[in-house]
């Protein structure tokens, strides 16, 4: 019986440039990390939340990928993590209220999905008053829009209500009365959608959005986690599940 050989130099480095690139793919395919960088979706993602998200649920499937690996629609309740329709350059995180199809207005801060009100127990209204376009919508905007809220307004209100077209979602903040979100620059297209949210890994009270940028070196951010790293770290949503809520 021959006994093993020793491996060569030769392989051994191939067998680490093979895990380096599975390491890269899985970053950068199946995962990417996101910071929460304001406070639009509290208090279900706080701002300096930094998260994981999942990259490949709403990936579209082919036909022997889609029995392989956990694909499935973007459904109504569902966090996304998105570029902003306005500047592409830009990642947004808010919940898909309207898919394709669906009919929506808001009555004094409550918001209708296909002719019922919605049970929202996520959302947050931190203002008391009444908002004429906020709280009231789709109506006359009294504040100014991003160009695709303004066609947004025209061309798919049907009896006061809006109606989502093919290939697009309305997405809302959770914290409702502090959300700038598709009543403000319209909707979200289908492939604009990166993917959802999964995991909150860290999460610290105080903006830390420009320390993902390796081309901004900030030295405010950095002094303040070197002093405040255990006392601002916010330990009980360390390793949080970020989970979606279902709307019918």
């Amino acid at each position: 019986m021959k006994q093993d050989e020793p491996r060569s130099g030769r392989g051994t480095l191939a067998e680490w440039v093979g895990l380096t690139i599975t390491l890269i793919f899985g970053v950068t395919v199946l995962v990417q990390s996101f910071i929460i960088p304001t406070g639009s979706m509290e208090d279900t993602l706080m701002r300096g939340d930094h998260l994981l998200v999942d990259k490949i649920s709403y990936a579209p499937a082919g036909f022997i990928a889609s029995h392989l690996l956990p694909y499935r629609d973007i459904n109504r309740g569902d966090i996304i993590v998105f570029r902003w329709p306005v500047d592409i350059r830009e990642n947004y995180v808010k919940r898909v209220i309207g898919i394709p199809g669906d009919r929506i207005r808001i009555v004094n801060k409550q918001v209708y999905l296909n002719g019922k009100p919605l049970r929202e127990p996520y959302v947050y209204y931190k203002t008391p008053y009444i908002d004429s376009y906020r709280d009231n919508f789709p109506g006359q905007p009294n504040v100014a829009l991003a160009d695709p809220a303004y066609a947004m307004l025209e061309h798919n209100v049907v009896n006061g209500e809006l109606v989502v077209p093919p290939g697009n979602y309305f997405a809302m903040g959770d914290n409702r009365d502090h959300s700038l979100d598709s009543r403000y620059w319209g909707f979200v297209p289908r492939a604009n959608i990166i993917g959802k949210p999964v995991l909150v890994f860290w999460s610290y009270d105080a903006p830390t959005d420009q320390l993902a940028d390796p081309n901004i070196v900030n030295l405010d951010h950095i002094a303040d986690l070197t002093l405040n790293f255990f006392s601002k770290t916010r330990w009980r949503r360390t390793l949080m599940l970020v989970r979606g809520y279902p709307l019918r």
